[in-house]
């Protein structure tokens, strides 16, 4: 397509295409090329919607490093600076400048585009109001303990094991261990209750058994 509706390419799914193509390597040519058009009308892309232009730094920086260094960050000692803003009517000369900019990139993009239409683009993408900030708060924070229970147990599990679950595994290697010595005692008393040889013969006088340990019985009893 010669000229590609760059509103496309603002919605949530796009943009995120456009995050995994900078993280995959692409640059910013072959992104043009994979979206359709040329790469100065891409840079302008760029350089007009910020949205775009953050999907791509977003891209490129390597996740993984990001979240370590968050999670290094509160396992220690640190401030936290929150700002406060206010919005402000912009200044009326650079208002104009502004939409007047913008006005011209979007009719490079759109060279078919009724002055109606420009005008509309101009009214949604050009805001009125800037925020200036007005106050900035910076609070002291502990390190976050879970934070650190969580790298030491993942970086070091040879020394910060879960000790619960060791000892849980360990007394249920006892009691396993205990039941099976257990069952073996009973099923050795069965055996031994089955044996005859085993069985025990009550006679009122010792000499009424034989040399084979069966009773004797006297005649006429």
């Amino acid at each position: 397509m010669a000229h590609a509706e760059y509103k496309k390419w603002l919605e949530p799914d796009n943009l995120t295409k456009l995050r995994s193509w900078a993280r995959d390597g692409l640059t910013n040519e072959q992104i043009a090329k994979k979206i359709g058009i040329k790469r100065q009308t891409f840079q302008r892309w760029l350089s007009t919607y910020s949205d775009m232009s953050d999907a791509l730094k977003k891209g490129k920086e390597i996740v993984d490093a990001e979240i370590e260094d968050s999670l290094i960050s509160i396992m220690k000692k640190h401030t936290v600076t929150t700002t406060q803003y206010k919005m402000v009517k912009k200044d009326a000369f650079n208002l104009k400048a502004e939409r007047s900019k913008f006005a011209n990139i979007y009719k490079l993009d759109h060279p078919n585009a009724t002055k109606e239409e420009v005008g509309i683009a101009v009214a949604e993408h050009v805001d009125v109001y800037e925020k200036i900030p007005i106050s900035k708060t910076v609070t002291e924070v502990d390190p976050n303990a879970s934070a650190i229970i969580f790298w030491l147990k993942n970086r070091r599990p040879d020394i910060y094991r879960d000790q619960t679950f060791q000892k849980l595994n360990e007394a249920n290697a006892r009691k396993t261990l205990a039941e099976a010595q257990l069952s073996e005692a009973q099923l050795k008393a069965l055996e031994e209750n089955d044996d005859p040889s085993n069985k025990t013969i009550i006679v009122d006088d010792i000499r009424e058994i034989d040399s084979n340990g069966s009773s004797k019985t006297e005649p006429g009893d």
